[in-house]
């Protein structure tokens, strides 16, 4: 009879620490979530949005960055490498719209 009560006291504790581990790991909300296909696709779409709009922005930032560092290059008057990098700004630009 005690080695019942043994055995289920620790079948208890051990229940206890699963419920506790699949809280952590928030399996209910996963499933809830898989039971609502729309509400899946819904955010699986607006988070696709948000990588896509992050990628837009950190290119534009990374390339003006980059034709800024250009242009200051050019205002140090380095030979050769001077007027090769005033060429590429004068054609980036060229292409948009812009004038040098």
């Amino acid at each position: 009879m005690k080695q019942n009560v043994n055995d289920s006291a620790f079948m208890a504790q051990q229940l206890e620490k699963l419920v506790r581990h699949l809280e952590a790991m928030r399996v209910a909300e996963y499933v809830e979530l898989l039971q609502r296909p729309a509400r899946l696709i819904f955010i699986n779409f607006v988070a696709g949005i948000s990588r896509g709009l992050g990628i837009a922005i950190g290119a534009t930032l990374v390339f003006a960055l980059m034709i800024e560092l250009l242009r200051r290059i050019i205002l140090l008057h380095i030979p050769g490498i001077g007027e090769f990098i005033a060429e590429i700004v004068r054609i980036v630009e060229t292409k948009n719209g812009g004038k040098f």
